[in-house]
């Protein structure tokens, strides 16, 4: 795979996916798409970014899907924790994507309001992924610590101690997670959340060549 094309958090904006999408030159046979987290919550679109990205999967089953913190707190719910972390944050709007009223908790099992693909593709999610000069993860890293040794809570939620870090992690560090009004370079730190959720630009990166897209 010659090009890296990463996309960064969607956040239930479907049309913007498409979009953008759309205007990346990707080529399936020498590309590789990389998204870097956080697809559902907030937006009005859950469900349909999430059935495009299945689809897109099975075509195209080279494409990295990591995890993002809005991912693991309905997973945390579904797995029989609180559902208010994930309600606070936006899951209603999930929710009714899903056509699911929160009462139906209290009689049917939570897992079973959503299909099968999606809750396989929630349990499919990596938390990092690493490619030459570069390495991705949805919020960052903690400096001092071996990437290997990483607390997943700091993978999912870090944030200034990450970006405005001095520490060298070795590696270009392409993260999403925190919104920018534009795309936030510094000190082998790239950020490419720029709140599509909030009215604002989703935004994709190409890889070596560091171009940028964003509708």
């Amino acid at each position: 795979m010659e090009r890296k094309f990463v996309i960064g958090d969607i956040h239930g904006c479907y049309h913007k996916l498409l979009e953008v999408m759309g205007q990346i030159p990707f080529d399936p046979e020498r590309d590789q798409l990389i998204f870097l987290g956080d697809y559902i919550d907030r937006g009005e679109h859950s469900r349909q970014v999430l059935d495009y990205l299945i689809e897109l999967k099975d075509k195209h089953p080279q494409t990295v899907f990591l995890l993002g913190n809005h991912e693991q707190m309905l997973m945390d719910f579904l797995e029989g924790g609180d559902i208010k972390p994930f309600l606070m944050n936006g899951g209603h709007k999930t929710l009714e994507s899903y056509q699911i009223r929160k009462e139906v908790f209290d009689y049917r099992t939570p897992k079973t309001c959503f299909p099968t693909a999606h809750l396989g593709f929630f349990n499919s999610l990596a938390y990092t992924f690493e490619f030459q000069d570069f390495f991705f993860v949805h919020a960052g890293l903690r400096g001092g610590i071996p990437i290997k040794d990483q607390d997943l809570n700091d993978l999912l939620w870090i944030r200034e101690d990450f970006y405005f870090s001095n520490f060298d992690f070795g590696k270009t560090v392409i993260f999403g997670h925190t919104p920018f009004p534009e795309p936030f370079i510094y000190n082998k730190r790239i950020g490419i959340d720029t709140g599509a959720v909030y009215g604002n630009k989703l935004t994709a990166l190409q890889l070596p060549d560091m171009k940028f897209y964003s509708v």
